[in-house]
């Protein structure tokens, strides 16, 4: 109600200052045309201080507000069915979305106890994440389905489908973007894409950086340019695990990797 309100009186008001302009539209003009032909600031003040002058200025600006009237009348509908199309739109996604995330409360649950299935389609009652992504397009249940539904494609070994579907997740929070570029650099992988796993790992590592999963998607990275025939950065990337991660798990797989591809190298 209060935004109803708000809304209505931002439009009356910027209304009124249309208005307003428009009026002293003539004043304005005359005050420019002043200054460039240099007239003296004590012109503009004797005309500001005689009655008939401004009456008439305001009687010229009256008659253009009603000679353009239908003009105004269209802008000021066009502005209104505006506004109230765009919140009609924002109110309709906050209510799919809060539906949307009650709704594939079950599909994670069913994600998470490994019912592929029911997660994927749904148990009859309760939709699956194939079924939310349709219903709630645009909305962030939609957008952690396509997480999801990523992560159960890469684990049934159905590569492709799990690229499509991380390509289209996005989020804020550090740990579950990073996570999903470190899934689709899975994928791509699998695939035999090293070009595009070698780019999804570098995004996941420089995604908001930290001690913890870092070491761990350097790792894969360093496996993507092996992959790819790519020695020197493949060695590059397992140093920089042992320079700056060496409490981490991946250190020791670093240093023997590393090792082992030096020697290579020097063959």
């Amino acid at each position: 109600m209060n935004l109803s309100k708000n809304i209505h009186g931002c439009f009356f008001i910027s209304i009124c200052e249309l208005i307003k302009s428009l009026i002293f539209a003539g004043e304005k003009f005359n005050r420019m045309a002043k200054k460039q032909t240099k007239k003296a600031p004590e012109v503009e003040y004797e005309l500001l201080e005689k009655p008939e002058e401004i009456a008439s200025r305001l009687e010229r600006g009256e008659a253009f507000v009603k000679k353009n009237a239908k003009v105004f009348g269209g802008v000021l509908i066009a502005g209104i069915l505006l506004m109230a199309g765009v919140l009609y739109f924002q109110i309709d996604k906050q209510n799919k979305n809060k539906k949307g995330q009650a709704e594939m409360f079950q599909a994670v649950y069913y994600f998470e106890q490994d019912s592929i299935d029911f997660a994927l389609n749904g148990d009859g009652s309760n939709p699956g994440f194939l079924k939310i992504i349709d219903q709630y397009k645009g909305t962030e249940a939609a957008n952690l389905s396509h997480f999801y539904l990523g992560s159960i494609y890469l684990s049934e070994g159905q590569f492709q489908k799990a690229v499509d579907h991380l390509k289209k997740f996005s989020a804020n929070d550090y740990f579950v973007q990073a996570r999903a570029f470190a899934l689709l650099g899975d994928a791509y992988l699998e695939l035999g894409n090293t070009k595009d796993a070698i780019a999804a790992y570098k995004k996941a590592v420089d995604h908001k950086e930290n001690k913890h999963f870092a070491p761990r998607y350097l790792n894969k990275l360093a496996i993507a340019y092996e992959e790819a025939g790519d020695i020197a950065n493949a060695i590059k990337t397992y140093q920089i695990i042992e320079d700056k991660y060496f409490e981490s798990f991946e250190f020791t797989n670093a240093r023997k990797h590393r090792a082992r591809l030096e020697g290579l190298a020097s063959k």
